[in-house]
């Protein structure tokens, strides 16, 4: 799978997080790669494992998009956009291996996919406040 691929695999999962408690959020998970039969094994740990990484720290990811959302509450983010955002924040924050220039242009890519045509400026806007913040 191209990682392209593998980050939608985790959009699909991570979608599901405000519907469920992060408690399901492992079962769900696990539902979500059900799906995947056939795919390699090290895609399907990367994955799982990844997006337990982002449900265990979404409460950080979300206060940091939080900050850089003015004139927002996460509330009122649509679930998709804010689903694009978290796997993109959490690459910002935690992922050394992964420039923040690839993951604001992967999210927004996610978006042309998963949202309406005005979410890509969003989107991207946000994201650019989250990498300054981080610098």
């Amino acid at each position: 799978m191209l990682r392209s691929q593998v980050r939608e695999e985790i959009f699909k999962i991570i979608f599901r997080l405000p519907f469920n408690t992060r408690e399901e959020m492992e079962e769900q998970t696990e539902y979500s790669l059900e799906e995947l039969e056939g795919k390699s094994d090290k895609n399907i740990s990367y994955i799982r494992d990844k997006a337990r990484d982002i449900v265990e720290k979404s409460d950080t990811i979300d206060a940091r998009i939080g900050e850089c959302c003015e004139g927002w509450s996460i509330d009122r983010i649509g679930k998709a956009e804010l689903t694009i955002m978290r796997i993109a924040t959490y690459e910002i924050l935690f992922e050394e291996d992964v420039p923040s220039s690839v993951a604001v242009n992967e999210a927004v890519e996610l978006t042309k996919l998963y949202c309406d045509e005005d979410a890509r400026g969003f989107v991207n806007a946000v994201l650019g406040k989250v990498v300054k913040s981080v610098e």
